[in-house]
């Protein structure tokens, strides 16, 4: 038997492996689940980044494993490296630096061990259990989330046609807009229009430019009132193809009810229903699904952004799967998209 003094040094190297193995298994979790989520459209490699935390919690967790204080050394300098130049949450870059200091103290135990004539485990699943461990675990995540997620992603309906679509049921019937600036208008640097830059399309100077008086600088941001007087949707054309410099009040934007009632699944209409809160997962009849007519496929937007405002600085955006939420009125990226409706 051990004595007690070695179980006690070894458990830093325990404590670490297994937060290491924590970690790759959330990550894993995380990576694979947003990239059937938000990453499941167009070309394959579009969801290769969503694996690359995961597949890099692995390789320093082998890393570890294999020479304790080479990975340690680095998993400090990642910890701290991402605490002083990135927004990471301070406590996480310091417990990360916290684990990587712990497997230098495994280091200099392991080498102690081996002048004390301790060799490995003689059992195989014993002696290489953190590895097995280490990826096992991640593999088994990974195939669960896909065994539930591959069916939907896989079975899509994408009939293939942008132009402008009648969709009605559940209380709702609506024309909307075709591809052009009045849906998903993709901008140079590769986002779409924010909350704020679509309730201010009208405020001069016409545009999604900047505006006097708006802005972070300033800390004013559209409200509810210029989503109403000038979004963007009030100057498209009749046909839903260009924008004019004078409001043609043929369009708008959709409220939070009309997106979230609007939706659907493999052409039947989902039954969803918004009970008007805040970060709320509507109940549905179905599960909708990022399909057409509503949606593209082969577009990175799973989120819509509808002219409610949640209060001064968020603005309500609802996602394919139902749940409606609110963010920053000025954050505009690859997945919060818009489509300006009207009546039929």
């Amino acid at each position: 038997m051990k004595p007690m003094g070695v179980k006690v040094r070894r458990l830093p190297g325990y404590v670490a492996i297994g937060l290491m193995i924590a970690f790759t298994a959330l990550w894993t979790f995380w990576g694979v689940a947003e990239m059937y989520h938000e990453g499941w459209w167009g070309a394959w490699y579009n969801r290769l980044p969503y694996l690359i935390p995961g597949t890099a919690c692995l390789l320093l967790t082998l890393a570890a494993l294999a020479w304790p204080f080479v990975g340690g050394v680095l998993i400090v300098v990642i910890g701290i490296w991402s605490v002083w130049f990135f927004d990471f949450p301070k406590l996480l870059g310091l417990a990360l630096a916290l684990v990587g200091a712990l497997l230098v103290v495994e280091c200099f135990d392991r080498r102690r061990r081996r002048q004390a004539g301790m060799g490995p485990h003689p059992r195989w699943w014993l002696r290489n259990l953190g590895y097995l461990l280490a990826v096992v675990l991640p593999v088994i995540i990974a195939i669960g989330i896909s065994v539930y997620m591959l069916p939907i992603v896989l079975t899509r309906v994408d009939d293939g046609d942008r132009s402008a679509r009648r969709i009605a049921g559940n209380g709702v019937k609506l024309i909307w807009a075709p591809a052009g600036p009045g849906w998903n208008w993709r901008q140079p640097w590769g986002g779409y229009p924010s909350w704020h830059s679509l309730a201010l399309y009208g405020h001069p100077p016409v545009g999604l430019g900047d505006k006097p008086g708006y802005g972070r600088e300033v800390g004013v941001y559209a409200s509810g009132d210029d989503m109403a007087a000038t979004n963007l949707c009030r100057y498209l054309s009749a046909d839903g193809l260009t924008l004019a410099d004078a409001p043609q009040d043929m369009w708008r934007m959709p409220t939070t009810d009309e997106v979230v009632r609007s939706l659907g699944r493999h052409g039947e209409n989902a039954g969803c229903a918004w009970q008007g809160e805040y970060r709320e997962q509507t109940e549905c009849t179905i599960q909708p699904d990022k399909e057409s007519p509503l949606w593209a496929t082969d577009q990175p937007v799973i989120y819509y952004w509808t002219a409610d405002e949640y209060d001064d600085r968020r603005g309500y955006f609802v996602a394919y799967n139902g749940m409606v939420n609110a963010t920053y009125k000025a954050g505009g990226n690859p997945r919060h998209g818009y489509r300006c409706v009207r009546e039929p």
